[in-house]
């Protein structure tokens, strides 16, 4: 139980409506007992009047009528109760799912890159939904159903031993055996529950990476093969379920027993205390026999509950294990950082923990506010990196990156973030409209710098050639437009936020010449009082930057402008010659 103490929190927060619920369950339970009570007081006239103690059938059947109405009564009140009771510890359990959803999300939110890299998709949804679902099972219907089992089951034995001593000790004799036998079981549900959830992870992930991938399974003819792995881990899943259901299906046989016994030996004792008369009379029987029958959900829900439990505490430890996880970029400055845009690097080395593969190696340069520097190199040679470093997205492990000669990471994170457009070289668009992709960066702009944007990015004429125009609705990661358009969009959303610094990741590739030009000329205009970053393998992108670096293994191997490295022998010039001649042929 240790692991769910995390949502002791929760329950303080929602107390009040907890003790109502408890106080009303209380309540719902003794209009409840009721029933036995008038039952046996009915059977006890009919008795009586056989006996020819009451010789009027008129008196007998008042009481009966009475007892009726009473029994009628008292399961009206107690179903309106129950419902209440319903109302108040279910809802509770909803909050509580609601609160814990919200806090694994900011979790995610909060975390670093690398562990994205650490950890796969499938298995984040997972313990969002299947993990936080099983938590919120213990958080309602099981404290429910324990609340009011145990209310039933103190109130009962109160009611019992009141009235026959001697035979409710024989009748809850089954109850110690119970309990041993919960106990075995709830250490095997356990373990095998932890075992599921596990296997639900690995089948989610399977699932996403394969949606995810679909055209790539298509286009190589994959999907046979990709369904045959399917099936297989699919039918583990199944066997550890059955596993699972096969421990948890012997609860209720076994106490469908114990309730069985205890009734044979109300029958048998109480049958043999009244003809010894040690029982005053024929009903108390007729009660005992409908208290164990009454407590036969109570004690089943006592298995359903352990095994809620315990499987919610397997999926609470495997939350707690992402909600324990510090993130490796945490914010240090309380207030708000008001930047230029000016950005410095500074014997900058940069490993990832990962891969151990040193991206950066003492890189050096600084770029002034409303300068554009233009990044190149090889593939790997650590282009990226320095944008993911500017952003913070990762902290560098020597050297010192500066913002406004201030190092990184005094800079007030959200500060930093909000002052940043960011293009990446994957541009990754959501399952929304156009309008709410390009909106994305300033979610209050309006239609008119929506649009200023889009046509800045050379794409407001795809855009209105659509039926729907920007209400469009692309597909899963904008697989509904083309590579050139996404990159287009992807370059509106980074601009209508009007940024201080603007990093642009090779985010012209999948345009052709003439509307990479376009889009550069319109950037122009936008980039002369930000500080903007070209990352790029097209001399065409870079050659009007102010500055620029071509990296090799994570080290500057050239740096100056676009005229001083075309006349300089080495990578820039030979790449400017090669694709020089590539447009003359093309």
């Amino acid at each position: 139980m240790k692991e769910l103490k995390h949502l002791n929190k929760y329950f303080y927060k929602y107390r009040f409506r907890l003790i109502s619920g408890i106080f009303i369950t209380i309540i719902a339970r003794i209009f409840l007992l009721f029933t036995p009570e008038l039952i046996g007081s009915s059977i006890d006239v009919i008795a009586e009047w056989q006996k020819g103690e009451i010789t009027d059938i008129a008196v007998v059947r008042r009481e009966l009528i009475l007892n009726i109405l009473y029994i009628v009564g008292a399961a009206i009140v107690a179903g309106a109760f129950t419902f209440l009771m319903r109302q108040t510890i279910i809802n509770v359990s909803r909050y509580i799912e609601y609160d814990l959803k919200n806090e694994v999300y900011q979790q995610y939110q909060k975390l670093s890159q690398s562990f994205y890299k650490a950890n796969r998709t499938g298995d984040l949804m997972n313990r969002i939904s299947e993990d936080v679902g099983k938590v919120r099972e213990y958080a309602g219907p099981a404290i429910m159903y324990s609340i009011n089992t145990l209310t039933l089951f103190v109130i009962a034995l109160i009611l019992m031993f009141n009235q026959a001593p001697k035979l409710t000790l024989y009748t809850i004799i089954p109850l110690p055996i119970l309990s041993y036998f919960i106990y075995i079981l709830s250490k095997s549900i356990h373990k095998k529950s932890t075992i599921v959830q596990e296997w639900l992870s690995k089948l989610s992930t399977f699932t996403q990476e394969s949606f995810s991938g679909i055209s790539i399974i298509k286009s190589y003819g994959m999907t046979a093969k990709v369904s045959d792995d399917f099936s297989v881990l699919s039918n583990e899943n199944r066997d550890k379920n059955i596993d699972l259901v096969k421990v948890q299906a012997l609860f209720f046989p076994l106490m469908i027993l114990l309730i069985g016994l205890s009734n044979i030996i109300v029958i048998y004792i109480g049958g043999t205390q009244y003809i010894n008369g040690e029982i005053e009379s024929i009903g108390v029987i007729a009660k005992f026999i409908i208290y164990v029958n009454m407590l036969t959900w109570p004690v089943a829900t006592v298995g359903w509950v352990t095994s809620v439990v315990q499987r919610a505490e397997a999926s609470q430890k495997r939350i707690n294990e992402f909600l324990k996880q510090e993130p490796e970029i945490k914010n240090l400055v309380p207030n708000p950082t008001p930047l230029s845009g000016d950005i410095e690097f500074k014997n900058v080395k940069f490993t990832y923990s990962d891969t151990n593969i040193t991206a950066l190696n003492s890189i050096s340069f600084k770029v002034n506010k409303g300068e554009t520097l233009a990044i190149l190199g090889k593939t790997g040679s650590g282009k990226s990196t320095i944008l993911d470093l500017i952003g913070r997205l990762y902290d560098t492990q020597e050297g010192e990156v500066l913002i406004d000669n201030t190092p990184i990471r005094d800079i007030h994170l959200k500060s930093l973030r909000e002052d940043i457009g960011y293009v990446p070289q994957d541009a990754f668009l959501f399952s929304e409209s156009i309008r709410n992709n390009i909106k994305f960066g300033k979610v209050e702009a309006t239609d008119e710098e929506m649009i200023a944007s889009a046509k800045n990015a050379d794409v407001h004429k795809n855009i209105v050639d659509f039926k729907k125009g920007y209400d469009t609705v692309l597909g899963e990661r904008g697989i509904t437009l083309s590579g050139g358009q996404k990159q287009r969009v992807s370059i509106a959303r980074a601009i209508i936020k009007k940024p201080k610094i603007l990093l642009f990741d090779d985010c012209l590739s999948a345009v052709d010449t003439e509307t990479e030009e376009k889009i550069l000329k319109n950037l122009q205009g936008i980039t002369a009082e930000k500080t903007t970053i070209i990352v790029s393998h097209r001399i065409s992108s870079v050659k009007n930057a102010d500055k620029i670096i071509v990296l090799d293994s994570g080290e500057i191997l050239q740096e100056g402008s676009h005229e001083t490295l075309v006349n300089t022998e080495g990578y820039y010039k030979e790449l400017f010659l090669k694709q020089l001649t590539e447009k003359e042929i093309s």
